[in-house]
C-alpha cells in the first residue's frame, strides 16, 4: 500500500472511532468537538447527532471531528484551547467554567432548583442567558445547557439528616461552593481528583461523595458504597460552547447552521439522558446498592443548613442574577 492510500485508510479509520472524518479534506472549515465522557455515553451519541446535522446542513462545507474522553486535555485545558481557537467546540459541566466567569458558579448553589421544571426554566431562560452573558468577553460563545442529572450522595451508612454527615470525610470537587455545602452539613470536604475517587472510596480515604447517576454507574462507585441518597440538592448540567474566534470566522449562513445544531442537539440529548439514567439506576439497584429518596419534609433540614451560603456568595453573582434565579425558583416551588 503506497503512502497516499495508507493516509486515506488511517483518516477513515479515525472517523469510525468518532474522532475524524474523511470529508475533512474537502471541507472549507473544521470543527474539533471535544467532551469529557466516554465513547458509549449519551454525550458521544449527541455529539455524533450534532456532527451529522452540521455536516449535512452545511453541505459538507464544515467537517466535525469528535474527541471524547478528554483526548484533547482536561476540562480546563479544553476551555483554554477554545478561547485560543485551537478547539472549536467544547461540551463540559458548567462548574468547570468557575475559574473563567464567576457568574457560571450560580448553578453550583445548593437547592437552587426546587424541581426539574424550575431547572429548565432557569437554564433555558433569562437566568441562563445572564449567567453566560460575559463569556464572549473571554473568547467564548455559550450555546446551550445540556442535561445530565441530579446529584446523589453516596456513603456506607444512611444519610437522612445533616447530623448524619457530622465528621464524615466527603470527596468534593475543588469548587468553593460545593466544599462549603458539605461544611454547612457538618462534613469535612476533601478535594480529590475524579480519577482517584474509586480508590479513595474503596480504601476509606473518604467516607462518601456526590455525583450524578451516570458517573456513579460508569465509574463503578456503587460497588464500594452501600447507599445512594437523593436529597435533590444539586443538578449537574453540561454546557456547549463555541470558540468565538472560530465562530466569527464563519460566513453568516454557516453560523446559523452551527448554532441551530447546538440548540437542537441539547433537546435531542435530554431524551437520551433520561433513558440512560433509568438503565443506569436499574443496574445499580440490581447490584444491591440501596437507593434512598428523602421526602420533602426530610429535605428541609438540609435546605435550612445551606441558606447562609446565599448571603456569602451574593456578591459573586450580583443582585440581579441571584434575585432573578430565586424569583424563578419561587414560581415553580
Amino acid at each position: 500500500m503506497n503512502k497516499r492510500k495508507m493516509g486515506i485508510f488511517v483518516a477513515c479509520a479515525v472517523y469510525f472511532f468518532g474522532v475524524g472524518c474523511c470529508s475533512a479534506v474537502a471541507a472549507e472549515y473544521v470543527m474539533k468537538f471535544a467532551h469529557d465522557h466516554m465513547m458509549n455515553s449519551p454525550y458521544q451519541k449527541s455529539s455524533e447527532w450534532i456532527k451529522k446535522e452540521i455536516e449535512t446542513k452545511s453541505g459538507g462545507r464544515i467537517a466535525v471531528e469528535i474527541y471524547p474522553a478528554q483526548q484533547l486535555g482536561n476540562n480546563r485545558e479544553m476551555i483554554e484551547a477554545m478561547q485560543m481557537g485551537t478547539i472549536e467546540a467544547v461540551l463540559v459541566p458548567t462548574t468547570k467554567y468557575s475559574g473563567f466567569d464567576p457568574k457560571m458558579n450560580i448553578f453550583d448553589m445548593p437547592y437552587l432548583f426546587p424541581n426539574e421544571k424550575a431547572l429548565w426554566a432557569m437554564l433555558e431562560g433569562e437566568v441562563g442567558e445572564m449567567a453566560k452573558a460575559g463569556l464572549p468577553n473571554i473568547g467564548i460563545y455559550g450555546v446551550q445547557y445540556f442535561a445530565e442529572g441530579w446529584h446523589f450522595l453516596t456513603a456506607n451508612k444512611e444519610l437522612r439528616h445533616p447530623n448524619d454527615m457530622k465528621g464524615l470525610k466527603m470527596r468534593s470537587m475543588e469548587a468553593p461552593i460545593v466544599m462549603d455545602t458539605f461544611s454547612a452539613w457538618g462534613a469535612n470536604p476533601v478535594p480529590i481528583d475524579f480519577s482517584e475517587v474509586y480508590n479513595s472510596l474503596q480504601q476509606r480515604v473518604v467516607d462518601g461523595h456526590e455525583n450524578p447517576i451516570i458517573s456513579i454507574h460508569d465509574m463503578k462507585f456503587f460497588e464500594v458504597q452501600k447507599y445512594m441518597i437523593q436529597i435533590q440538592h444539586a443538578y449537574l448540567s453540561y454546557f456547549l460552547a463555541y470558540s468565538k474566534k472560530w465562530y466569527d470566522s464563519l460566513p453568516e449562513d454557516l453560523q446559523k447552521v452551527v448554532w441551530q445544531a447546538g440548540l437542537d442537539g441539547a433537546q435531542y440529548h435530554k431524551g437520551l439522558m433520561e433513558e440512560a439514567n433509568k438503565a443506569y439506576l436499574k443496574d445499580i439497584i440490581d447490584f444491591g446498592t440501596q437507593v434512598i429518596y428523602l421526602s420533602d419534609e426530610e429535605k428541609q433540614p438540609w435546605i435550612d443548613a445551606v441558606q447562609p451560603l446565599y448571603d456569602k456568595y451574593r456578591n459573586m453573582f450580583g443582585d440581579d442574577l441571584l434575585n432573578l434565579a430565586l424569583e424563578t425558583a419561587a414560581k415553580y416551588r
